[in-house]
């Protein structure tokens, strides 16, 4: 039984990135997710971080909260 924290922290973990709440908040404000654009096509993704993000969702496994989450934050406008 997988009993492992499934947060944004541990995500950006999963992916190899920084993981401090500086950290995800400075990625998420860099890389805008653009509209109609799937979260694992994005193209600031390596291939790895895109297939775990793909398996995540097309398994609808536990992460995949978590990366709707970050697509939701991502696609955020961020100036209004």
């Amino acid at each position: 039984m997988d009993t492992s924290k499934h947060d944004l922290a541990s995500f950006f973990t999963q992916l190899g990135l920084p993981n401090t709440s500086q950290d995800i908040n400075a990625f998420i404000s860099s890389h805008p997710l653009p509209s109609g654009t799937a979260l694992a096509k994005a193209s600031f993704w390596s291939n790895s971080q895109a297939t775990f993000i793909a398996e995540a969702l097309h398994q609808d496994s536990d992460w995949a909260e978590v990366a709707d989450e970050l697509a939701t934050r991502l696609s955020a406008p961020t100036h209004l």
